[in-house]
């Protein structure tokens, strides 16, 4: 079924959503928007990875805009300044690519390696200028990008961003153990770690210099406004697990929620993909209704200063940026070749990637 008229890449093919995979309130009631500033930002940001060395250069050139990896950033952050959703797509293409060598690590058994990149991520975390030219091109990129994230809003932004993407780090080294000695975990520890490991609160954290303002703490905590940035994770990350459980099962993974109900519920591959594709829809219902708090919530902050009128502004841009959020996910994972895995020639190894991951 042609669920969306156009792909947002350049060559305008139609994009055919399984009907297993279809969610008919994302395509009605879920407007797809892209920020205007997409056609450059693509182009960007492939120049980009080539300068960083993040991808071959051939690889660039023929897998870099069907990855789609700008298309899902500017899908979601609508409204931010240019420089902005230059920054977050770059450090996303970058994230992309970081789990690609994560990935290599575990397959290849390269267990020092994922160490040493482990701690010195965290060095570059805390000091990104000290790391803009280290010799491995991963670390240097993320350093570059982490630095112009940095320079949006105040310090105790980046400080809160800082320790979120620490926590990432470490849930990827425990994902790393799982996958290496084996180990499944069960339905509520993979979805605790889930929440590290789809960096829930990095995306969340990125609303903030995409409407210009850093929220104050009682905004961030508010019940309604936390839920709504949570479920718009949650739908993200579990749709994810739907559309990559055919590539995860043909690379012997095991984190993926589906692969967690089979083992720890005891349900069929069937049985498990309609309880992922339920847990889904679940989230996207009561978003609609928790969507309705936030929105209220933002009115009241309006209270006839400046400042109340601005906090106001910038919770409803982070809110309806959260919607955003499922409408670029969703086309993401049916546009993007990283989920094409019937087109590949080893359905375990992603063709944009080399098979020996690069490093030290």
């Amino acid at each position: 079924m042609h669920a969306f008229p156009h792909s947002t890449t350049a060559t305008r093919t139609a994009v055919v959503v399984p009907p297993s995979l279809a969610l008919p309130v994302i395509e009605s009631a879920f407007p797809r928007r892209l920020h205007p500033y997409w056609p450059r930002l693509q182009e960007k940001t492939r120049v980009w990875l080539l300068e960083k060395r993040l991808m071959p250069a051939d690889k660039v050139q023929e897998y870099a805009d069907g990855l789609c990896y700008t298309d899902l950033m500017a899908g979601y952050y609508l409204g931010a300044p240019d420089e902005v959703l230059q920054a977050i797509a770059d450090y996303s293409a970058w994230f992309f690519v970081w789990d690609d060598r994560h990935d290599r690590y575990v397959v290849h058994g390269r267990a020092g390696d994922w160490r040493r990149l482990r701690h010195r991520l965290h060095a570059a975390l805390d000091a990104p200028r000290h790391h803009l030219h280290h010799p491995d091109p991963l670390l240097a990129a993320f350093a570059d990008s982490v630095l112009r994230l940095y320079g949006f809003l105040p310090r105790t932004w980046n400080q809160r961003f800082a320790r979120h993407f620490h926590a990432v780090i470490e849930a990827y080294d425990r994902e790393f153990r799982n996958r290496v000695q084996g180990y499944v975990p069960g339905v509520e520890e993979y979805l605790a770690l889930r929440r590290h490991t789809f960096a829930h609160w990095i995306w969340t954290d990125l609303l903030e210099p995409s409407a210009g303002y850093e929220l104050p703490a009682f905004v961030r905590k508010n019940p309604a406004y936390r839920r709504a940035a949570l479920l718009s994770q949650e739908f993200a990350a579990w749709y994810n697990d739907l559309c990559s459980l055919p590539k995860e099962i043909a690379g012997d993974e095991v984190h993926n929620l589906g692969i967690s109900l089979i083992l720890h519920e005891g349900l069929t591959l069937e049985e498990s993909v309609d309880e992922v594709r339920r847990r889904v829809e679940e989230c996207i219902s009561e978003f609609l209704q928790v969507e309705q708090d936030a929105l209220r919530f933002a009115d009241s902050l309006a209270d006839g200063t400046l400042r109340g009128k601005e906090l106001s502004a910038a919770v409803h841009a982070c809110v309806g940026n959260m919607r955003n959020w499922f409408s670029a996910v969703y086309w993401f994972h049916h546009e993007s070749g990283r989920y094409m895995v019937d087109t590949w020639d080893d359905r375990s190894t992603p063709p944009y990637v080399t098979n020996e991951a690069a490093g030290e």
